[in-house]
């Protein structure tokens, strides 16, 4: 009886799953590409370039993944605060990892990077729906 409760909720929550997967491929793409860009470009070490492209990256999946995939319209100072506290998290790993298996173990920094994201998208979905954006269930009449 559990399973099948589990299945019909991966059911209901498919299409916003969909939208949260699609600003997480965009933002994949964008990801890399300023981390490439920073790295290559202008030079500077993965550490370095992980830091500054987390600034767009944060601004970006806030704002799609806000107003589009979960379709929060509420005004967003609390919102903000949590998306803030997890980003933090989320870009602390993201820095500590990078600084571990490229720095300190030479991988590569493009694959350290995929790995890193798809790491956090595992907990990130959840945190985004029942924390972050915090979905409130209308009560029944």
């Amino acid at each position: 009886m559990q399973f099948k409760k589990i299945i019909l909720y991966v059911w209901s929550i498919r299409h916003q799953f969909t939208k949260y997967f699609i600003v997480g491929i965009s933002g994949l793409f964008l990801d890399m590409s300023t981390l490439i860009f920073f790295k290559e470009f202008f030079g500077f070490n993965a550490t370095i370039s992980v830091i500054l492209n987390q600034v767009l990256m944060l601004t970006y999946n806030f704002l799609l993944n806000k107003y589009w995939s979960f379709k929060n319209k509420a005004l967003p100072h609390k919102q903000l605060t949590r998306y803030l506290i997890l980003a933090g998290f989320n870009y602390l790993f993201s820095v500590g990892v990078m600084y571990l298996f490229n720095h300190l173990y030479h991988m590569d920094y493009r694959l350290v990077r995929i790995v890193t994201i798809a790491t956090m998208v595992l907990w990130n979905f959840f945190l985004y729906k029942y924390w972050v954006y915090g979905e409130i269930k209308n009560p029944k009449s």
